[in-house]
């Protein structure tokens, strides 16, 4: 499957920059003439005029600069201003062609598709949402026992109802997230040698942010993310910093999933 699209660029609301105007600069820079750089990509003069103009309005400083008469009757030139914003455009197209191609790789069908594209535009209020692929379930007689892999070695359990895992479609092998919210994190500096919570996983600190009456403990986890929201009293008890191997321990009935 192909994916395909186009890049525009806007500022206080306005259509500010696109493929076609950037090509149109191209032209402008190559020709010398907004009246000739209009023939080359078949559009009128004042079309072409009118979006030079709209640009040289919305930027900074202006893209295209005019000039006239002298020696050799004037001309049309693009601005140093105009060549950075041409090559930041392009780069920016590139970055964006990468990132289709990337999806396209991982989508062998529409279904495919669609599930990475609700992966990209899910939001939830939870700080830690984890995604991976189900290789485990274990049914019961009201609850499924759900392990997720997120890679490197990590999974992540969650106990969820028989029905969820229908309504769900979860099947071995499908993707799904592994949700936690930061305050069901339990943090502890020595890996618990008995304790009843089905998820208890290495990570390291990589950063902590002093509140009022919470911290939040951010932690490396394969190659993700993991936060925690940590008393003050007890960051003073525990005495973490940056660098630190933690376990973060949380219970399978914490772990909200989504597909």
């Amino acid at each position: 499957m192909e994916i395909e699209g186009r890049v525009w660029l806007k500022t206080s609301g306005k259509s500010f920059l696109g493929s076609g105007r950037v090509h149109l600069l191209e032209l402008i820079g190559k020709t010398g003439s907004i009246s000739k750089a209009a023939k080359e990509m078949g559009m009128s003069y004042k079309a072409a005029w009118d979006a030079v103009d709209a640009m040289n309005n919305l930027s900074d400083e202006p893209l295209v600069a005019r000039s006239t008469g002298g020696k050799g009757g004037g001309g049309t030139t693009i601005t140093p201003k105009g060549e950075e914003t041409i090559a930041v455009f392009k780069a920016l197209e590139k970055k964006y062609e990468l990132f289709l191609s990337s999806i396209a790789e991982d989508t062998p069908s529409f279904d495919a598709l669609y599930r990475n594209l609700r992966r990209i535009n899910m939001k939830t209020s939870a700080r830690n949402q984890l995604f991976g692929k189900i290789d485990k379930i274990v049914k019961g007689a009201v609850n499924s026992e759900v392990e997720i892999d997120i890679g490197q070695g990590v999974k992540i359990v969650s106990v969820i109802t028989n029905d969820s895992v229908e309504s769900l479609g979860f099947e071995i092998g499908e993707e799904a997230y592994a949700i936690i919210k930061a305050s069901w994190i339990i943090l502890s500096k020595e890996k618990p040698k008995k304790l009843s919570a089905r998820n208890i996983i290495e990570a390291q600190v990589t950063s902590i942010i002093p509140g009022a009456v919470n911290s939040e403990v951010k932690m490396s986890l394969a190659d993700r993310t993991l936060a925690a929201v940590v008393t003050n009293d007890a960051m003073d008890e525990l005495k973490f910093k940056e660098g630190d191997t933690v376990y973060a321990i949380f219970k399978a009935s914490n772990v909200i999933l989504g597909a």
